[in-house]
């Protein structure tokens, strides 16, 4: 009897599947990421600098004192002489950072 009815439950399972199986699904479209808004270097806020990939509050904070004690950036590589900022950070951030 319990083999007959562990028989039936895993029949009416099976047929339940294949019910599922067969309606049709329709396609999700994906859409693509939405790109970061470029952070202008020379006058970005932390909140705006953290918003860049790797970039915390920390290494913003030190993008900002970088640019008080030495003016403005005139060229994206010198976020290089920033300590903890290194070439995979800017390569990562490269189309997204302006002056």
């Amino acid at each position: 009897m319990k083999a007959t009815l562990l028989g039936c439950l895993i029949a009416a399972t099976l047929a339940i599947g294949s019910a599922h199986g067969a309606e049709k699904v329709e396609p999700v479209t994906v859409n693509a990421p939405v790109q970061a808004q470029a952070v202008n270097i020379n006058t970005a806020t932390v909140e705006q600098l953290s918003q860049l990939k790797g970039i915390g509050e920390n290494k913003a904070m030190a993008i900002i004192e970088y640019r008080n004690t030495y003016g403005k950036f005139t060229d994206i590589n010198q976020l290089s002489e920033v300590k903890g900022i290194g070439p995979k950070l800017l390569e990562d951030n490269h189309a997204n950072i302006t002056l």
